[in-house]
């Protein structure tokens, strides 16, 4: 079983082939950043028209079940996500609605505060609001994961602990292998790992030492290192990758429309845009080489395959259901 637990790709038919071969059982997809209900519902359409013409690739997936059967029907199962909680507005009834509509993941925040949770990029974290509070507790009712891959430290922290089902952190690494401002504290991930959750390692080059001249083995060592920290049973992979996306694309996740400015991230002042994939992941079609790379690196093949699938499929299971 091969699942990533985040991609948020210019979807087409030939992302899709590169998915059957590199065979690719299940991707956790964005479908909104800063959308509100109705254009998330306008993504659903556009992902429904897929699911239509693609139906010998891809299938939407509820369940860790619809999971299994798509990779034994020989597709790519796909399971809706949000990076920012703006499509439930200010509405927690809309948690439930949106789980109905399929959508198993959200972030409690983006870069920024909102109205549940602090988002990495601000200076203060006054934690998980009143509302935040309230929300997580109706996803936990309904079956909908909490994802803090965007959100600050002690948001962060007062999820895992207000939660009382695990949580997720879908795409980052390690902040004592690469000091990003989305990369996550000891104190997180092993709060992370006591509590059952999972953490998706990212691929994308801002998230790595070296950026994207990361070498697989430096990769596949901050792996082994935070199998050690947080159980190994609570790992898998969380690519970020978003293949064919022109690089206006990264000015809407930052910007929104909460700025006329641009935003320019993580402390520079360049025009955003995608970075350079390492050599080593470049497309759907290199997860074997990263499976290779943890072979050689002394992983065994149990281990292997929980990390490249097998503990994200047993989270599913855990998570999904009401």
């Amino acid at each position: 079983m091969r699942i990533d637990g985040l991609q948020y790709c210019n979807w087409s038919g030939e992302i899709f082939q590169q998915m059957a071969e590199g065979q690719v059982d299940c991707v956790h997809v964005t479908i909104a950043y800063h959308e509100n209900f109705r254009e998330m519902v306008a993504v659903i359409e556009s992902w429904n028209r897929m699911f239509e013409h693609f139906s010998d690739r891809i299938v939407h997936a509820f369940t860790a079940d619809d999971v299994r059967t798509a990779k034994t029907d020989g597709k790519t199962a796909i399971i809706f996500g949000f990076q920012n909680p703006s499509p439930i507005e200010d509405d927690i009834g809309l948690v439930e609605v949106v789980h109905q509509l399929g959508v198993r993941f959200m972030q409690l925040s983006y870069n920024n505060q909102s109205l549940l949770a602090t988002g990495c990029y601000e200076s203060s974290d006054p934690g998980i609001t009143r509302m935040g509070q309230e929300v997580i507790r109706e996803m936990n009712r309904v079956g909908l994961v909490i994802d803090m891959s965007h959100s600050a430290e002690r948001s962060t922290l007062e999820a895992i602990e207000i939660s009382e089902r695990p949580i997720a952190i879908s795409h980052a690494n390690p902040a004592f292998w690469h000091p990003a401002k989305r990369n996550k504290s000891r104190e997180v991930l092993l709060a992370l790992g006591e509590s059952g959750g999972m953490l998706g390692f990212s691929m994308y080059p801002h998230h790595l030492k070296d950026g994207g001249s990361c070498s697989l083995e430096s990769f596949c060592q901050m792996i082994a290192d935070t199998a050690d920290l947080m159980g190994l049973d609570h790992i898998g992979l969380g690519s970020d990758l978003c293949q064919n996306q022109p690089d206006t694309v990264v000015e809407w996740m930052r910007s929104g429309r909460w700025t006329k400015s641009v935003d320019f991230g993580e402390g520079t002042k360049d025009k955003p845009g995608f970075p350079k994939q390492p050599d080593w992941f470049v497309d759907n079609r290199y997860f074997g080489h990263l499976e290779q790379g943890l072979q050689n690196h002394g992983f065994q093949d149990a281990e292997i395959k929980q990390i490249m699938g097998g503990n994200w499929l047993r989270f599913f299971d855990e998570s999904f259901g009401t």
